[in-house]
Order: C-alpha cells, then structure tokens, then sequence
C-alpha cells in the first residue's frame, strides 16, 4: 500500500484533524475526495481533546473506499477502524519520549491489533514560525535553507529500518518546504518521501512531485477551501489505493 516505493504513481492525501472539523465539514471533504484523485485521509492532529477520533473514522469507513492511515500526535490516538498507523519517530528532534519513549507505551497494543502499523522517520522543518508540533514535542525543526542536515537526517532513517520518511512543515505552516530541500533529500533515498505543511495550490504540488514528493498531505488549506479538493481532479498523475 503506502510503502511501496516501486510503484512510481504520485499520491495525495487529505489531512482530517478530528479537532478542527464539524460534522458538516466532514461530509463535504469526504464527499469531494471520493469524486478527486485522493489515495488517503490521513486522520490526526497534534492535540486531540474532543474524543471523537472514532466518529471521523466511522463516518469515512461507512462512506467512502479511501483508505484511513491514522497520523498520531501521542500514543493515545490508536484505533482499529483504521486501515494503517504512521508509528511516528521524531528523528528531527532529540527529545527522547518522540525518538522512542511513547512508542514503548503503544507498542503492546499495536502488536495485538489489527492495524497496519508503518514505521515512519518524522522530520519538522522549519516554517517561519512556530508549530504545534515543535510546542508539544519540545524540538527545533530542522532550519529551511539546510538540505544537507535534512538529507542526513532521512538517510539515517531509512538505514535504521523505517518504511517512510515524513518531512512536515507543520499544521499552518507559514512557508512550505522548498523544492530544493526535497531534490536533495529524494536524491538518495529509496523509500517513499511524503511532504506536509503550507501546500496551497495546484502549482506548489506539482513542483513538490517533480522535485521528488512520492506522497503530499493537505491540511488546513483543505479544511478552510474544501472546493480545493476539486482542483486536484486536474492533475495529470493517476492516483494508486
């Protein structure tokens, strides 16, 4: 599924953060994904205070065939509707409890449920201002105009074993990653590079996926501009599930 890194098919995933959405939002997003290039919901968010994880998924799996890949913010956002987990390791950062610390808590659980759980080698790149990822995290994002570090960073991922490597701007991102720090990191790396945070048109996509992007998540430009989704239908890539 989503870590086949031979299949050469660009893939984007709508990002759904059960905090942020209502009941009318999410039947829209849901429902314009199913008619738009879509391979993915990506269903999380740094802080998920509403308890209503299982209602998204709920309402996704009754209603559309778009596989649901749980992207957490700690270990308590676990649940077995999903068809996958990004088991996230902050490897951007140092802070301990995101390198491994709460994976050790998650871990007897996942190994006892049916979820697909997908090693993932997480890096924060800097923005221009400051994220909910690095707040909660306490962690620096790697700096913007530094590929080398980021390139580093992913293929020591890849090496210690993850299946994917996720660099992420951040919820609201002010500045998206450049196409220069994706090149540079894609240009030796063979498992898939998924790229998040601050992506806003249509030209932006295409220059991460020509820039090397296997896989581009769309947040909070979705939840605000859901007709966006429509847009997506104009892509010349043909999406995989």
């Amino acid at each position: 599924m989503i870590t086949d890194a031979s299949n050469q098919q660009k893939k984007l995933a709508v990002l759904i953060d059960p905090d942020h959405i209502n009941n009318e939002q999410l039947q829209r997003i849901v429902d314009l994904s199913n008619q738009a290039n879509i391979s993915y919901f990506f269903i999380g968010g740094s802080l998920i205070v509403k308890d209503c994880l299982d209602e998204v998924l709920t309402y996704i799996k009754s209603n559309s065939q778009i596989p649901t890949i749980i992207f957490p913010g700690n270990n308590l956002q676990i649940n077995e509707k999903a068809d996958g987990l990004l088991f996230l390791s902050l490897i951007s950062g140092r802070n301990p409890e995101y390198l491994i610390g709460k994976h050790i808590v998650s871990a007897p659980y996942l190994k006892q449920s049916s979820i697909e759980t997908i090693s993932t080698g997480y890096m924060l790149i800097e923005s221009g201002q400051p994220t909910s990822v690095s707040y909660v995290s306490h962690t620096q994002p790697i700096p913007a105009d530094k590929p080398d570090i980021a390139y580093c960073t992913a293929a020591a991922g890849e090496l210690l074993g993850m299946q994917l490597i996720f660099m992420d701007a951040g919820s609201g991102a002010k500045n998206p990653i450049s196409t220069n720090m994706i090149k540079k990191v894609k240009s030796d790396l063979e498992i898939p590079l998924i790229i998040g945070g601050g992506i806003q048109s249509i030209d932006k996509i295409k220059a991460n996926f020509e820039a090397g992007a296997d896989i581009q998540v769309i947040g909070n430009y979705i939840e605000q501009n859901p007709e966006f989704i429509l847009e997506l239908k104009k892509l010349s890539y043909s999406a995989t599930r």
